[in-house]
């Protein structure tokens, strides 16, 4: 194949990349941009309506959960919910044989929903003492949640020292039953 004119055979194969170029920056790549975010939306709401799905499958145990939880949840009143974590601490170590040396509480209050009571609780004894409280402050009626546990030994002794973060869960707003 021979070409006649070279000029107009440059000024159209130009003129043909250029239209290329223009097509798949302004049609092409748009185009898959728009897939690609319509993909990852069409998989995100597959994911909200299987996360929902088994929302209502569960429905009668979230419910039963969530009625236990706002049971046992703290008073509002900061000095009664205080006392019962004190006295709930306090009868555990009693019936664990652990020795409570400190109890530190403090108030967070993140929400206008609800507060934590955060206590620092040093005790010390042996290990089964300890780990009896623990397990008496974890499978207690109180809704309570351990942060950390920290347990450190004493030198030429059988005696532990346990520092336990624990939370206590208070609730400002009476909860209120959603029927359907």
């Amino acid at each position: 194949m021979k070409i006649e004119n070279r000029q107009q055979f440059l000024i159209l194969l130009t003129i043909a990349a250029a239209a290329l170029l223009i097509g798949n920056t302004v049609v092409y790549e748009p185009l898959v941009k728009f897939w690609s975010a319509r993909s990852a939306q069409i998989t995100n709401l597959k994911n909200q309506v299987r996360d929902g799905n088994i929302l209502i499958q569960n429905e009668a145990v979230l419910r039963r959960r969530w009625s236990d939880m706002s049971a046992n949840a703290l008073p509002a009143n900061t000095s009664l919910a205080e006392s019962q974590m004190i006295t709930a601490l306090t009868t555990w170590a009693r019936g664990s044989g652990a020795d409570l040396t400190k109890i530190t509480p403090q108030w967070k209050n993140d929400s206008t929903n609800y507060m934590t009571l955060n206590c620092r609780v040093e005790a010390t004894g042996t290990l089964g003492t300890l780990s009896q409280f623990l397990y008496d402050v974890e499978r207690g009626p109180m809704g309570l949640k351990s942060d950390s546990v920290e347990l450190m030994a004493r030198e030429n002794t059988q005696q532990l020292t346990l520092v336990l973060d624990v939370s206590g869960l208070a609730l400002l707003q009476p909860t209120t039953q959603v029927k359907r």
